[in-house]
């Protein structure tokens, strides 16, 4: 009996060594590889009170996008019409020959047959702009009675040198330049659909000096800054403290800048390959995705990144404002837009979405105010011209990256941001009345003057990431409590 007294206490203690072993295996899998980079809540100790430059604060924006905003956009984008965007992925970097290219299955993207896409045939393509013309086609006019006029006398002079052909050609393309922040590239022999919600935007492996490269290029050419920081080589952002020594057009552009690529980097983190292998009867073929927490700190912890991690998570809801007066300043025009895909009942529907949504959008108190931008006669012209300059090399900077995922959504979301800055900053959307504090906009613009529909897609799949990430960062604030 003593034995097996003793055998059992044995037995006790190793169960209980087991148990520990078992609890601090478990520990070590829940926490951080390096406790340094992990200092609790630490990149949201921050991220409260005024964003500055608008009279707007984090608090209210939170509230209004994660429960009225969020839910009403991405139903939206999931609509047939907002699934499907136009994109060229095969334009060569205009900048430097860089062969490095993603090799991952994640990096590749699916694109859509022409047939595929819902209302192709009855206009979704190309054809759509061009439709009208065809009553002024030969084939569409009746044949003239000779008696009814003299064709010497009404000869109309249609020579044009191929001189002055060139330079109208040039004209068309300032003209274009002049109110368009990107460069459109839906038009392109080799642009191709691709169905978005089969690509996703997620992490995909794509890293590297490569990677590296397009961001340093953007901040480090193309952004406006005071002055060089003293960590440039490594960090080649602009430090907050030296913002306030930039006026406040240069200013508005960093930020938004900043707020696009920390909204890139929360979906990186929040879609973030877990797993390669399925494990499990109902786990998904293609791997499992979902929050990266030591991802996340890595890239906002205020100890890795100068303390600048707080200010560049602002500027993500300092650029959703600006996306968001956008769509309240083209709001009665987007209103009365077809959203045609051929089917009657989606496209009702998509109308309906669009005027809820934007309804919303009109009650939000503290819309960004762009009218306090490029004031100053020739000085102002002179800068806002820069400003879209250096957008449109942003833009073509996207063609450099070298992940075909990473591309399509860059450049979908630099779009979107430049189809916003383009009716924020062109002269044909203004109204010459002031601004409503609060409400529908008044709508100043022609009919010819119209956003294309890819400029349409791009404009509202981008606040949806944006809205997206806002939402995101509330999940990481639940997950590192």
């Amino acid at each position: 009996m003593g034995i097996s007294e003793m055998a059992y206490k044995k037995l006790c203690v190793v169960f209980i060594i087991f148990a520990l072993a078992i609890v601090q295996a478990v520990g070590y899998d829940t926490e951080l590889h390096d406790p340094e980079t992990c200092d609790g809540t630490a990149c949201f100790d921050e991220l409260h009170g005024a964003l500055g430059d608008c009279s707007c604060n984090v608090d209210t924006i939170d509230y209004f996008n994660n429960v009225k905003i969020f839910p009403r956009v991405q139903s939206l984008v999931s609509k047939d019409y907002f699934r499907f965007y136009k994109v060229n992925l095969k334009k060569e970097c205009p900048f430097w020959v860089d062969d490095s290219r993603c090799a991952m299955k994640y990096c590749h993207i699916k694109t859509c047959t022409k047939e595929s896409v819902p209302g192709y045939e009855n206009g979704y393509g190309d054809s759509e702009m061009e439709a009208p013309a065809a009553k002024y086609s030969a084939e569409a006019q009746t044949i003239c009675n000779s008696d009814d006029h003299n064709p010497d006398l009404g000869y109309l002079n249609m020579t044009i040198s191929a001189a002055s052909q060139h330079e109208i050609a040039k004209w068309k393309v300032y003209d274009d330049a002049v109110e368009n922040f990107c460069e459109c590239d839906d038009r392109d022999a080799d642009a191709d659909y691709v169905d978005l919600s089969l690509n996703p935007e997620r992490y995909t492996g794509y890293k590297g000096p490569s990677a590296h490269r397009i961001w340093r290029s953007i901040y480090q050419e193309n952004c406006f800054r005071p002055k060089i920081n003293p960590y440039y080589d490594s960090f080649p952002y602009v430090l907050s403290s030296d913002l306030g020594n930039m006026c406040l057009e240069k200013r508005v552009f960093y930020r938004a800048v900043s707020g696009l690529h920390t909204s890139i980097n929360i979906h990186l983190c929040s879609k973030y390959l877990l797993s390669e292998k399925a494990v499990g009867f109902a786990a998904p073929p293609d791997g499992e995705w979902g929050p990266n927490l030591e991802e996340f700190q890595r890239r906002f912890d205020p100890s890795q990144t100068h303390g600048e991690s707080s200010n560049w998570l602002k500027n993500l809801y300092f650029v959703y404002l600006l996306e968001m007066r956008a769509l309240a300043k083209a709001g009665p025009y987007l209103e009365h837009e077809e959203y045609f895909t051929g089917s009657p009942t989606e496209d009702e529907e998509t109308r309906h979405a669009i005027r809820n949504m934007l309804g919303v959008i009109y009650t939000f108190p503290d819309h960004f105010n762009e009218s306090s931008m490029f004031n100053g006669g020739s000085q102002a012209a002179s800068l806002k011209n820069e400003f879209r300059d250096h957008f449109r090399n942003i833009s073509r900077i996207m063609d450099c990256v070298g992940c075909d995922k990473c591309k399509l959504w860059g450049k979908l979301q630099t779009q979107g941001l430049g189809t916003a800055l383009k009716i924020l900053f062109s002269s044909k959307w203004n109204s010459p009345e002031s601004d409503p504090p609060q409400g529908k906009l008044p709508l100043i613009h022609k009919s010819h003057e119209r956003l294309q529909r890819t400029e349409i897609v791009a404009l509202f799949n981008a606040f949806a990431r944006l809205s997206n990430s806002i939402r995101e960062l509330e999940n990481f604030r639940i997950l590192l409590r």
